[in-house]
């Protein structure tokens, strides 16, 4: 029970950054986004999200994991509240935000109740199949959750339906999850402000490049000041007694390898879900329940994938996994490159989705686990808050270059189009796209698709980056294994 209370979060926390992607057409006309401006629906939740994830974990270290992660969940019930009551952009990217700050709070804290509720070895081990499947797969239960209610209801019930779930768990918490011991220190406040107002920066410089060019002037120093930010977030993090991220976390080559493979994972897992539901919604005319319907494939086999993993790292470690995991999803990714107007969600689509996925799924339990291998019992927030940080800012980070890829693509691709459509049109036809500047089928879709490819084309770069990172850097000890199996093996450093 323990254990279903704490993967219910993860899955409510992890299901709401795709469960409104479904709903991203329907929130863009009725709020009126842009396609480009529209990844902030996402952005605004997974930046503060990853922003502010280690100091969530931190925060559980010093007052005690179980009260936060009742607080984190209930901060996270107010905003979701909040978002489907919204009225214009603004408020909906406000109550987003905050949804991030209950996220972060509650999410890694999480993590931190599995790795202290459960003994090392194989109940551990399977623990963290479980979480590692809800964390991976949750994306597609919330792309199915999504087109059900906007199917049935509307947009705004993607965030109305975290409100009964979240306080059940809420309720369930004290029932069957004890208390933490507390580990005196402070917050450091400085360090989770410098490293979200750092990457909310980096990401909107992307999406501003995509919407107005390199070469703007907004642009240019958006990215001058996250850099000048970030490196001030470094400088403080190595002057402070109790850092938000403990660098000395880093020197572990498993560890740094890790965080830098799910960087990229992550990255490509977001841009997957974000581009084929525009493609699927808007050229292969899928209704949202359809849609929803389409994405479910995506859960089971990353399930497979997980349980595959976790049944056999005791006897073959995490590093296979890793490097198979990695190379199946960039596979995925190269395969989906080909898809085109004339593409089918049976020919095109559903294949390179199952490839990936079970590649997903295998990454994700192995992550989790040499992420919070060998990290003392006094640092498993930190090491967890770090972990969910990375999958959070890669997330954010890799959709922003995506979009941006996207953008430059599709304006490309606008601009062979709109002569063949002017051509064609008649004078209705053309006085209808002088006021939207919105070319009607099948111009627009030969618009998106060319976007999609470009992204998907980045995204198959991504997870293989992550591959290498696997093969090169990730070594696996014999004392690794040993406590994989349930050994003693060495005490955490």
């Amino acid at each position: 029970m323990a254990l279903f209370v704490i993967a219910s979060c993860q899955l409510m926390v992890v299901l709401d950054i795709t469960i409104v992607n479904i709903a991203l057409p329907q929130i863009q006309r009725s709020l009126e986004f842009s396609t480009t401006s529209l990844s902030w629906v996402v952005n605004a939740y997974t930046l503060t999200f990853g922003g502010l994830l280690l100091l969530g974990g931190r925060i559980g270290d010093i007052l005690g994991r179980r009260r936060v992660f009742i607080f984190g969940v209930l901060l996270f019930v107010l905003a979701s509240l909040l978002g489907g009551l919204a009225q214009n952009a603004g408020q909906l990217l406000a109550a987003r935000a905050l949804q991030g700050v209950g996220g972060a709070i509650a999410s890694p804290t999480a993590l931190s109740l599995v790795s202290t509720t459960f003994r090392e070895g194989p109940e551990r081990n399977r623990a963290f199949g479980v979480f590692a499947a809800v964390s991976a797969g949750g994306g597609a239960i919330g792309l199915l959750a999504g087109g059900i209610l906007v199917e049935w209801l509307n947009w705004r019930w993607v965030l109305f339906v975290n409100v009964p779930i979240g306080l059940l768990i809420a309720l369930a918490t004290p029932r069957w999850i004890r208390e933490s011991e507390r580990h005196p220190g402070h917050f450091d406040i400085t360090g989770a402000l410098t490293s979200t107002v750092g990457m909310v920066l980096l990401v909107y410089g992307f999406i501003r490049a995509a919407q107005e060019g390199w070469r703007d002037a907004l642009t240019l120093a958006s990215f001058a000041a996250a850099v000048v930010v970030l490196t001030g977030f470094i400088l403080v993090e190595r002057r402070s007694r109790q850092p938000i991220t403990p660098l000395h976390m880093f020197a572990d080559r498993n560890r740094a390898g890790t965080y830098g493979i799910m960087l990229c994972l992550a990255a490509a897992i977001f841009g997957m879900f974000f581009f084929l539901t525009l493609f699927v919604q808007n050229v292969l005319e899928f209704s949202p329940l359809q849609a929803g319907l389409a994405f479910l494939p995506v859960s089971a086999v990353i399930a497979i994938g997980a349980g595959l993993a976790s049944r056999f790292l005791p006897t073959y470690g995490p590093k296979p996994f890793m490097v198979v995991g990695a190379i199946l999803a960039a596979a995925g990714l190269a395969w989906l490159t080909l898809t085109d107007v004339h593409s089918t969600y049976a020919g095109s689509v559903l294949g390179p989705m199952l490839v990936f996925s079970l590649g997903m799924g295998m990454e994700f339990v192995s992550l989790t686990l040499m992420a919070l291998s060998n990290v003392s019992t006094r640092e498993t927030g930190a090491a967890s808050g770090l972990l969910n940080a990375t999958q959070q800012v890669g997330g954010s980070l890799g959709l922003s270059i995506l979009v941006t890829m996207y953008g430059t693509a599709s304006t490309n691709e606008a601009e062979k189009q709109v002569p063949l459509f002017l051509r064609q049109a008649t004078p209705g036809e053309r006085l209808r796209f002088e006021r939207t500047e919105q070319l009607p089928k099948p111009w627009s879709d030969e618009i998106l698709t060319a976007g999609v490819s470009a992204a998907f084309i980045m995204a198959a770069i991504f997870t293989a980056v992550a591959a290498l990172i696997a093969l090169i850097v990730i070594q696996v000890r014999p004392s690794d294994l040993e406590r994989l199996k349930g050994g003693a093996g060495p005490g955490p450093m």
